[in-house]
């Protein structure tokens, strides 16, 4: 798993019996506190080490480096758990089909780092969650599964995106575990879109 923050999405997978293998962040945070606690190996490649959140940033470098560390330990699925850094097509190609992210809308609507925001902004009367398989372009890869979270009068971006968390750290876990299980049939993630809708 690929963690940037306070580790609920991790806490969400344990508690689910997920088998995380490895938790990695690029950045000091909590999820490397949670991992710790439970017994799972963590490691930091830290963004800092390639310029931070500068215009500099060596995006590249720190993909590689991310990559190799990985591959080292024959990860063969990958999590996302709001990872705060983009990489490099060189990680997608490492894990072809085998990377996978939550997002806080029902994509394809609202893509990218505001969600919530502009789930609001448009004045939707739902939103929600999408489970999909990580591709270089951002929140577009195949849907795996979406859950949906109701607008509520009066709801402010932080109201919605707890209700939509609640709801992603159940959906996220019992598609995780689906895919791994189809990978131990031999069943690619990519083969799973569309068959996990809304799934319960």
């Amino acid at each position: 798993m690929l963690v940037s923050g306070s580790g609920t999405i991790l806490e969400s997978m344990l508690r689910a019996a997920v088998d995380v293998a490895l938790v990695c962040a690029d950045r000091p945070c909590r999820g490397l506190d949670v991992a710790f606690a439970s017994g799972v190996e963590s490691l930091m490649v830290d963004r800092k080490s390639y310029g931070g959140f500068a215009d500099s940033f060596d995006r590249e470098g720190f993909t590689v480096e991310l990559t190799e560390a990985l591959r080292s330990r024959d990860v063969d699925l990958v999590a996302m758990a709001g990872f705060g850094t983009i990489v490099t097509g060189t990680f997608h190609r490492a894990f072809p089909g085998r990377v996978l992210n939550t997002h806080p809308s029902l994509l394809p609507a609202f893509k990218g780092w505001h969600a919530v925001t502009q789930a609001l902004e448009a004045g939707v009367s739902e939103t929600g969650c999408t489970v999909h398989i990580a591709t270089e372009a951002l929140d577009d890869g195949p849907i795996l599964a979406r859950r949906r979270v109701p607008v509520l009068s009066g709801d402010t971006e932080e109201s919605l995106h707890e209700r939509i968390k609640l709801v992603e750290r159940e959906l996220y876990p019992l598609v995780v575990t689906r895919v791994m299980a189809s990978l131990s049939e031999g069943i690619e993630p990519s083969l799973l879109a569309g068959t996990l809708e809304e799934a319960e």
